[in-house]
C-alpha cells in the first residue's frame, strides 16, 4: 500500500462500485497479484496529469502493468463504449 495520496485517487467506497466492471475484462486464469484499485488510481493520475507512461510515480504499480490494464479497459465494446469510460462515469 502506498503512503502518498494523490488528488486523482478515488475512495475505496467509490472503487468497490466499479470493481466488478473492471474485473470483468480479465479472464480469471490465476489469482491477481496486484491491487486493482492501485492500477485504476494510476490510470486516473495519468489522465489527470497528462504525464508520460514512464514518468508514472514509482509508488504506483509498474507503468507496463498499468498500461496493459489501460489498453484492455480502453477497448470499445460492440456499442463503442469502453469499460474505462463506463467506470469513469460511475466513479465520478
Amino acid at each position: 500500500m502506498r503512503t502518498t495520496k494523490y488528488p486523482s485517487d478515488i475512495s475505496l467506497e467509490q472503487f468497490e462500485q466499479i470493481r466488478p466492471l473492471l474485473e470483468s475484462v480479465r479472464k480469471k486464469t490465476k489469482p491477481r497479484r496486484i491491487d486493482l484499485r492501485e492500477v485504476f488510481c494510476a490510470v486516473l493520475y495519468l489522465l489527470k496529469s497528462g504525464c508520460q507512461w514512464r514518468m508514472l510515480p514509482s509508488d504506483f504499480p509498474k507503468w507496463r502493468t498499468v498500461y496493459s490494464y489501460f489498453e484492455k479497459w480502453s477497448a470499445p465494446d460492440q456499442d463503442g463504449v469502453s469499460v474505462l469510460e463506463q467506470a469513469l462515469k460511475k466513479s465520478g
